[in-house]
């Protein structure tokens, strides 16, 4: 055919190399560290063969296990705080009109953009004035106020995309208000909320700066009891402990993601099914 020419070759643009040279230096430090958890040698700098000790050892130290016990139990509780607190935020803040509306959208989320350090040292501030001790609640307390703001935002970008006209057409078939919000549009948001609590429960077990400011005598969460070790020096067994967190916090918030998405994508479906 007249004026056929061939199409060139695909190359690999600069972005794509970019983008791969970013990826490689910011998951290096982490495949680094996933490979001297395996060395038998006490000393990470230098490698004298292979072993599943140190994550065995992991399960027999007790202050390991004490800490994940007190890391568990704050990051339960402030979640679950924050997930009865943070729906029903979200869903006042997007459902109903009050004097002051903007100002307080913007108080709640203010946690998703002040720095941690502000936080710790505004939280402990107000605790001495307050005259409360410092315990592992104290930390509780801590660490709802940003898991709140990621538990609304969450939701409320669910409660973006849902009708709310299903909620008004339980109200006119003889419903009350606690009866369509339970009824109707609980069962809507729960993966939003199920994705936020993921999210903060991530974020609260890798906390540290929030908890070591909060933290009482004996309250010792498992990134404060890695801090703790590391002044001393990284050993294997700090390596493989951290190896275990980044892998149950992908987990978590993959899941959390997923969840996200599919309801997300269910919601789709049934809008243009109806």
């Amino acid at each position: 055919m007249h004026g056929w020419q061939p199409h060139p070759k695909p190359r690999v643009s600069w972005q794509i190399l970019f983008s791969g040279l970013m990826f490689f230096f910011m998951y290096l430090p982490i495949l680094v560290l996933a490979f001297y958890s395996f060395n038998s040698s006490a000393y990470s700098a230098k490698w004298q063969g292979f072993t599943w000790n140190w994550y065995l050892k992991l399960f027999q130290d007790t202050r390991i296990i004490t800490a994940l016990q007190n890391s568990l139990t704050v990051a339960l509780c402030a979640v679950g705080i924050s997930a009865v607190i943070g729906t029903l935020m979200a869903v006042g803040l997007s459902r109903y009109r009050f004097f002051g509306k903007t100002l307080y959208r913007g108080i709640s989320y203010l946690p998703l953009i002040v720095p941690d350090i502000a936080i710790a040292v505004a939280t402990l501030v107000f605790l001495a004035t307050v005259a409360i001790p410092l315990s592992l609640w104290t930390i509780v307390a801590a660490h709802v106020v940003f898991c709140l703001a990621y538990v609304g935002i969450v939701v409320s970008s669910r409660l973006a995309n849902l009708d709310p006209h299903l909620e008004e057409a339980a109200l006119d078939l003889g419903a009350t208000p606690v009866q369509a919000f339970i009824k109707v549009l609980l069962p809507q948001l729960m993966p939003g909320i199920v994705a936020g609590c993921l999210l903060a429960f991530v974020l609260s077990l890798d906390d540290f700066l929030i908890a070591s400011f909060t933290a009482g005598s004996g309250s010792t969460t498992l990134p404060m009891e890695i801090f703790s070790r590391i002044r001393t020096g990284v050993k294997p067994d700090i390596n493989a402990l951290s190896v275990v967190l980044i892998l149950v916090s992908g987990i978590v918030a993959f899941v959390a993601e997923y969840i996200r998405y599919k309801g997300a994508k269910g919601e789709g479906r049934g809008v243009r099914g109806f």
